[in-house]
Formats: structure tokens, C-alpha cells, sequence
């Protein structure tokens, strides 16, 4: 098996790691057995301690050989893979490192061969099915943080009953907030070291537009409005919060997720934050087709962005759509677990009536579509199932240069038919070609 994706291909096989072998320390080592001249005797001092460095090294572990998990952040170009495969194995536990393309972006980082995944952005996935952590990286887009464990440690950590969350920190990731000004102001001040620039710490008031909003008190300002503030100097930020009008979106990390990053060389970018507070919501909409269809007309349009979209207009009183919660304006996202960023009407229409009487549907509305195109980022690398147990998941984004993402999965999901396996079945996306001037298209449906 030899492709590359965005993140790997699957595999359900044999482990291939070795079973860690164990040496006999209860005798000298070959070589030195009944030679007492060639034997270094190591002495206790109570004064000094222990001399022995490997018996130190030992003390250090307490015995359990359990490492540190490690963490990367993996970036690559459009038209790039992260260069790692992701797999399940038979007689190996946890989401295995595998096939680490030479010289490619995971090599590069420092992946290993055999390391366990442990979190996607800042979320544990140990517990979760395989093809839904595959889903959660495809999904990052151009950008993921991963932490990873080696396979050893991982295998010592699992027999020793360790709580493998726990070895890692409680939130890493930064916060994104939209602000609106309200009489007093944005309800936040800005201070900063005189004379240097980009460092910049928010004073919150408390129950101000900000802190209802979600911006943590004392926490350090890292963008504004989709721009990094490194290279402003507090005059030129005050001039950009004058700018902003009403409204301002603001990327925050507390001091001690400021300091996870700056410790280990990592940049912080708005594609790592907790999206949690924002007012703008994908939304998932479960339709049953009724006596008089579902209700709904699908229209061909363009885009906030500049592109192509496909909206949602006419909703029936009292029809499924409605009753599902669609509204007049909406932008569809995916369609049963496949991102439809990228496809033309034709292919969005035969994925809706893919199946006979229901359809699944991701869309975003008007405020909230203009809002994550005005950040530069898919709404899709936000969206959270409300169920981690009813099998949906992510789903998968398209290839931005429009060529097909196969991906083998070998490994059948547990449950009904779901989201998760729709998302992993979409092996061809086909980027349509455009003239400047196109025909408008609708559906009913």
C-alpha cells in the first residue's frame, strides 16, 4: 500500500514492532562473569548519594520506563501531504505512526515510526474509533498539532493501568472570541511593555462585552481580526481597534497555554483555538423525506468569498426542512459526512438523493459564513458532533487542489451506517471547471 494523504492510508494488520525484549540483570554480563578485576564496584555514600548514573537514570523513571508525550505542529502547502500514515493494527493498541515519508513534513517534525497517537488539537482521541481520529485530522485542514507518544511507553503506560489523559495538559488550546461593542466600549484594555512590540495583555471587565464573550482576564493577545499583533506597536493596535467599527475578533491564550507554545517552538494560530464561545454555529440538520418531499429548494449562487455556493431557499412551512431547523439562506456544507466545498450543483444534487428518503446536511448561516471567511478559515474545522456516540464525526475536506483523496479502510464501523463511514467512502472529489459567467442552478427537493 503506497499512497500518501493528507495524514496516511489505514491499515488494519500485524503489528510490526518487535515485543520489547528483556535483559537478565540477575547475573554479570557475558564477558566480565568470574573476572572481579574487570568488575566496577559502585559505592553508597549517604553523604553523596547514589554514584552510579544508570542507577539514577533508573530512580528518575521510578521504574515504569514511561516517557513524556511529544507534541508537533505539522504544517504543510495546499498541494502537500503531512507525510505520515495512520493505522490500526492487530496486536497493537492505540493509532499507529506508520510509513513517515523521507524528508516530509512529519519527518521533518520529528515523528517516529511507531508513535501512538494520543491528541488531534488539542483533543484526546486514544479513546476513539479510528476513523473518526482520521477524520479529525483531515479536517484541520493545512494545519494540526498532534501529541504523540512512543510505542513503548504507550505499551508500558496501557499495562501499568496509567490514565493516559492525564499525562497530558487539560487545555492547550487558545480561545477565539467576537466581540461587540456595546456603550462603554469593547470592555477590555490593552497594556504593554513600553517600548517593545506584539506583547500585549487584556484587562477584562467583568460582565462587559468582552467577558461575556469569553475573553479570559489577563490573557495575551496573539491576532486581531485574522492578523497577527506581532509587529504592532501599541499606537498601531490602538489604530486597528479603532478600525474594527462594532465588532472585533480577537485570538487569546491564557498565560499558561502562551507558555506551552513558547516552550516548545510552536506557533499559535487561530486553527488551534477553542471555538466554544462563538455565536456562529455549524449546524447539523437530520431530514426524513415526507409524502411532499423534503421541502426545500437547493440554489446554485455565489459566495461571500468570491466563489460558488450552494444555498438553501423556499423552506415549506411545516415540511421535514423546516422541522429540522433549516433556514432560508443557509449555505450547505456537506452532505451525509462529505464536504461539498468544491463540487458543482449536479454533484451536490446526486449526493442528496444518494439516499432514497433521508439526508444529513452540515450548513452554516449567512453571518456566520462571512464571519469564518473573513478569519480565512473553513467553518468545517470547527464542527464538533453533538454525539460522540451516535458514530457522526467530522467531516472530511475536500483537497484544495482538487485532485481525488483515496483512502483504503480495511477497518468496518462499529454501529449503523453513519456519518463516519460516509466520510471515509468519499474517494473522489472532482474540482469542477468554471467560466467567469455560469448559469445560476436550483433544485427542489
Amino acid at each position: 500500500m503506497d499512497g500518501r494523504l493528507s495524514l496516511g492510508v489505514l491499515e488494519r494488520g500485524v503489528c510490526s514492532q518487535p515485543t520489547p525484549s528483556c535483559a537478565d540483570l540477575s547475573s554479570p554480563p557475558a564477558g566480565l562473569e568470574g573476572d572481579k578485576m574487570s568488575i566496577i564496584k559502585f559505592e553508597f555514600n549517604p553523604k553523596v548519594g547514589i554514584d552510579n548514573p544508570a542507577l539514577t537514570l533508573t530512580e528518575d523513571t521510578d521504574g515504569e520506563g514511561v516517557g513524556e508525550p511529544r507534541f508537533y505542529l505539522l504544517t504543510k502547502e495546499s498541494t502537500e501531504t503531512f507525510g505520515f500514515c495512520l493505522h490500526e493494527e492487530l496486536g497493537c493498541q492505540g493509532h499507529v505512526i506508520r510509513q513517515i515519508e523521507l524528508g516530509g513534513v512529519a519527518q521533518r517534525r520529528g515523528l517516529q515510526d511507531g508513535d501512538r497517537l494520543l491528541q488531534v488539537n488539542g483533543h484526546f482521541v486514544d479513546h476513539m474509533d479510528h476513523l473518526r481520529v482520521v477524520q479529525k485530522i483531515k479536517a484541520s485542514g493545512n494545519q494540526v498539532l498532534l501529541a504523540v507518544l512512543d510505542g513503548d511507553s504507550y505499551e508500558a503506560a496501557k499495562a501499568l493501568g496509567r490514565d493516559l489523559s492525564q499525562m497530558l495538559p487539560e487545555d492547550i488550546r487558545p480561545r477565539l472570541c467576537h466581540v461587540t461593542r456595546d456603550k462603554s466600549g469593547f470592555g477590555f484594555s490593552v497594556s504593554c511593555p513600553e517600548g517593545t512590540k506584539g506583547t500585549f495583555q487584556l484587562s477584562v471587565l467583568q460582565d462587559g462585552p468582552a467577558d461575556r464573550a469569553g475573553v479570559p482576564p489577563g490573557c495575551w493577545l496573539l491576532e486581531l481580526n485574522g492578523d497577527s499583533v506581532k509587529s504592532y506597536s501599541h499606537t498601531q493596535l490602538t489604530r486597528k481597534l479603532k478600525q474594527s467599527g462594532n465588532k472585533v475578533t480577537l485570538l487569546v491564550a491564557s498565560s499558561a497555554v502562551e507558555e506551552f507554545y513558547r516552550l516548545r517552538g510552536l506557533r499559535v494560530t487561530a486553527a488551534l483555538a477553542d471555538t466554544s464561545r462563538l455565536p456562529f454555529k455549524v449546524r447539523e440538520l437530520h431530514l426524513v423525506k415526507g409524502p411532499a418531499g423534503y421541502g426545500f429548494l437547493l440554489k446554485e449562487d455565489d459566495c461571500s468569498s468570491g466563489g460558488v455556493g450552494q444555498f438553501l431557499w423556499d423552506v415549506d412551512v411545516g415540511l421535514p426542512a423546516e422541522q429540522a431547523g433549516m433556514r432560508e439562506g443557509d449555505r450547505v456544507l456537506a452532505v451525509n459526512g462529505e464536504s461539498i466545498e468544491g463540487l458543482d450543483h449536479e454533484q451536490t444534487v446526486r449526493r442528496i438523493r444518494a439516499r432514497e428518503d433521508q439526508v444529513t446536511l452540515l450548513v452554516i448561516d449567512p453571518a456566520g459564513d462571512e464571519f469564518y471567511h473573513s478569519i480565512g478559515l473553513s467553518p468545517l474545522q470547527f464542527f464538533e458532533d453533538s454525539d460522540p456516540t451516535s458514530g457522526s464525526c467530522t467531516p472530511s475536506l475536500p483537497s484544495r487542489s482538487g485532485s481525488p483523496a483515496p483512502c483504503d479502510v480495511e477497518v468496518a464501523p462499529k454501529g449503523p451506517v453513519s456519518w463516519l463511514m460516509a466520510a471515509a467512502n468519499s474517494i473522489e472529489i472532482i474540482q469542477s471547471q468554471r467560466q467567469e459567467e455560469h448559469t445560476k442552478l436550483c433544485q427542489a427537493f
